[in-house]
C-alpha cells in the first residue's frame, strides 16, 4: 500500500462558476493518485471494510447514489449500519416500479434514515413528453438516451455538485461494458473520484449478503428482474441472458447504458506516470 498522505481541502479543488477545469492542477494530480491508493487498500478488505476505507482516505463530501437494486441494498447497508458520514441519495424519475417505491420506504423504516431524492426539472420534463410522446423513447436509440438525459443524468449531475467522491453499486460482471471496472478511479468528466466497492463481486454474492444481513430488497428480483430501472424499459431476464438483457431490451445493438456512467475517464494506477 502507498504511504502518501493526503490532506488536501476539498473546496479548494473546485472552480468557481464558468471557469472551467483546466486551471485546478492539483485536482488532477492528487485525485488519481487517491483514487489509486483507494484501490489498494479495497484489496483483502470485506465491503464493510471499503467503504469504511472510502469515508477515511477521502476529505470532504461523499456521495453514493442509490437505485434500490440488490447492490445498491447491500452497500447502504454497509454505510448506514457503520454511521459513516456518506450521502445517499436516489433520482426518482418519475416511472419506477412501485416495488422499487415499497422497498426505498422499507429501508428508510429499517435504518431509521431519510434517503436525499432528487427529481427531473419539470420544464424539461414537459417538453421532453410534449415532442416525444408519453412512451417516445422507444422510437430511437437516440431518442431514449433523451429521456435518459432528462430523467437521469442531469438531475445526477445536481446530486454529486460540490462531492469529491462518488461511491456506486456497479460490478465487473453485469455487463461485458463494465468488465474491465476499476476498484476505484478519477472521473475526468466531473472532476472526483468515482469507487465501485463491489467492483468484484458476483451477483450471487450481492443475493447472499443481503439476505444473510437481513437487508429489504425489491421484490422483482425473486420474479427474475436483475437490473432495475424504470417501469417502461425494463423487463424480467430470460434463462440464459445476461444481467442487463432486461434494460431496454427493444434496442438489439449498442451499450445498455443510460448516460450515468458511460461518460467517465477513469485514471487508474497505470496512468499515474502521465499524470
Amino acid at each position: 500500500m502507498s504511504d502518501v498522505s493526503f490532506t488536501t481541502t476539498p473546496q479548494a479543488h473546485f472552480p468557481p462558476a464558468g471557469t472551467g477545469f483546466a486551471a485546478q492542477p492539483t485536482v488532477q494530480r492528487v485525485y488519481p493518485a487517491l483514487a489509486a491508493k483507494l484501490a489498494d487498500e479495497f484489496t483483502g478488505l470485506d465491503l464493510f471494510g471499503r467503504v469504511a476505507a472510502i469515508r477515511s482516505l477521502v476529505s470532504g463530501r461523499i456521495v453514493f447514489t442509490t437505485s434500490f437494486g440488490l447492490e445498491a441494498q447491500a452497500l447502504a447497508h454497509a454505510i448506514f449500519s457503520q454511521g459513516l458520514a456518506i450521502d445517499v441519495a436516489t433520482l426518482d424519475t418519475g416511472r419506477l416500479f412501485p416495488e422499487t417505491y415499497d422497498v426505498w420506504a422499507r429501508t428508510e423504516h429499517r435504518y431509521r434514515v431519510r434517503i436525499s431524492v432528487f427529481t427531473p426539472e419539470s420544464n424539461s420534463v414537459e417538453r421532453l413528453v410534449a415532442k416525444q410522446g408519453v412512451d417516445g423513447f422507444r422510437s430511437s436509440v437516440a431518442a431514449r438516451l433523451e429521456c435518459c438525459s432528462v430523467r437521469k443524468v442531469a438531475p445526477l449531475a445536481r446530486i454529486l455538485d460540490g462531492s469529491v467522491a462518488w461511491v456506486t453499486g456497479m460490478r465487473a460482471g453485469q455487463s461485458a461494458d463494465r468488465a474491465e471496472l476499476s476498484p476505484a478511479s478519477f472521473d475526468k468528466h466531473r472532476q472526483l473520484i468515482k469507487a465501485n466497492p463491489l467492483f468484484d463481486w458476483t451477483r450471487e454474492q450481492a443475493l447472499e449478503f443481503v439476505k444473510t444481513q437481513r437487508v429489504p430488497y425489491n421484490a422483482l428480483h425473486d420474479r427474475g428482474f436483475l437490473s432495475i430501472g424504470c417501469a417502461p424499459c425494463t423487463r424480467a431476464v430470460e434463462t440464459g441472458e445476461t444481467e442487463r438483457s432486461g434494460r431496454w431490451w427493444w434496442e438489439t445493438a449498442g451499450k445498455k447504458e443510460c448516460g450515468l456512467h458511460a461518460a467517465q475517464s477513469g485514471v487508474t494506477r497505470e496512468d499515474l506516470t502521465q499524470v
